[in-house]
């Protein structure tokens, strides 16, 4: 579980964060920036991803073959991500380096060349990963119902922005979209590992010091009744039907997500689960079917995923609804609600083996919440969720109201959408 967590806040505003763990021989280290895809302007949508890809393009000094050697060659890794409220840049290497490749991650978030040559071949690379998520039919299908759950709203675009935006973005807006997202108020650095506390402290403020303090930028919020799309079919030459179903639900904030965690194991987030254990090992159905939820600020999503075979989608759809009814319907009995807690609390546990995941785990947390959730804490509220809890929030928002729909198959009719909303009306 999570160790000795500790928390300081710069003169600047950055605030570094560090687990120590003496046993181990590395040091994972993060910088995460509270920015993300929900902070971009429509025009130029997908530019905190194609700044995630330029960071690595090389510094002021550094080129981006003298990162990666001065890194991978002594034996560490680095990487990064972008999601809709948060960009984090990370590496993991032995103790006796951790001083260096701090100083790298610095110099990349802080002195990014931007070269012109650099962002035309980035451009190019983010139009090819564009074009390889098309012809993921599990990746368009979930971009489309984000964009049914959240129409007109940054939460339902793609990250990696569109066409039109790639192409057209220009260097300024790059580095002015950096300059005024990337600040010292929603910068964080997490460590975990062999180190000292007051020493990570030490070098973040030696390295980024001259920075003058600035707040976090804010982000246009999901309001109350924002309308949400019903439904989308989308006829491809794909082998099998993909279908996502999600629910919109409360925010990141809310005190029932251990909850809902809860109630989505119990769905479909294991083998074990009723979802999987019916349309998958009692019917034959789908290859893969399951649950999951994602939270932001104010709002989120539970979604259920399935890969169904072309002709079985109605049926298949039938058989989710049931499952989703029975939520609502029935209390979870005890030995399945125990089942659902003792596997999370495991997840927990094994998630938390690693300096990665714990330095993860801190930095995440920090950005999300402003504060250091332990895991302790984190499995007292799991173990404290009720069978009535599961199913006071299965009826409170897992409805009709709350419900889209989204679609990929090879076979789909003009009187396909009526037919499948038709179905969903059970739940």
């Amino acid at each position: 579980m999570l160790v000795d967590a500790k928390e300081s806040r710069l003169p600047n505003g950055i605030r570094v964060a560090s687990a120590a763990l003496p046993h181990v021989q590395s040091v994972a280290m993060g910088v995460f920036v509270g920015v993300g895809g929900r902070y971009e302007p429509k025009s130029i949508s997908g530019v905190s991803h194609f700044i995630e890809h330029l960071l690595f393009k090389g510094t002021r000094t550094l080129t981006a073959g003298d990162i990666s050697r001065a890194i991978e060659g002594r034996g560490g890794y680095f990487n990064a991500f972008t999601q809709e409220d948060l960009t984090c840049y990370f590496a993991k290497v032995a103790c006796n380096h951790a001083w260096k490749v701090l100083g790298i991650l610095c110099d990349m978030t802080i002195n990014p060349r931007f070269a012109r040559d650099d962002i035309e071949k980035e451009r190019s690379v983010i139009l090819e990963e564009m074009m390889m998520y098309r012809d993921r039919p599990d990746q368009v299908v979930n971009e489309s119902l984000n964009e049914l759950l959240w129409p007109d709203h940054e939460l339902g675009r793609p990250l990696v922005g569109n066409e039109e935006t790639i192409a057209a973005m220009r260097r300024s807006d790059i580095v002015e979209f950096k300059a005024r997202r990337y600040v010292t108020g929603n910068t964080l650095f997490a460590f975990a590992g062999r180190v000292e506390h007051d020493a990570c402290v030490e070098r973040v403020a030696a390295l980024t010091g001259r920075l003058g303090g600035a707040p976090a930028p804010r982000c246009a919020p999901v309001k109350d009744g924002m309308p949400q799309g019903r439904a989308v079919l989308q006829k491809k030459k794909v082998e099998q039907t993909q279908m996502a179903l999600g629910f919109r639900i409360f925010g990141r904030h809310d005190p029932r997500r251990y909850a809902m965690k809860v109630l989505s194991v119990v769905l479909g987030e294991n083998m074990s689960s009723r979802l999987f254990q019916v349309v998958r090992e009692k019917h034959g159905l789908a290859y893969s079917v399951s649950s999951s939820f994602t939270l932001f600020a104010e709002t989120g999503a539970i979604v259920i995923c399935a890969g169904l075979e072309r002709a079985h989608g109605g049926r298949a759809l039938a058989l989710i609804a049931r499952e989703v009814r029975r939520l609502k319907d029935d209390l979870v009995g005890p030995r399945e609600l125990a089942r659902a807690r003792e596997y999370i609390l495991g997840q927990l546990r094994l998630s938390l083996e690693t300096p990665s995941s714990q330095m993860m785990w801190i930095g995440e947390n920090l950005v999300s919440y402003g504060r250091n959730i332990t895991a302790e804490e984190a499995a007292d509220a799991v173990r404290a969720v009720t069978a009535r809890d599961v199913q006071a929030l299965a009826r409170e928002f897992l409805s009709g109201a709350r419900m889209s729909l989204s679609v990929v198959s090879p076979e789909l009719e003009a009187g396909d959408e009526p037919r499948l909303l038709k179905i969903l009306k059970a739940i």
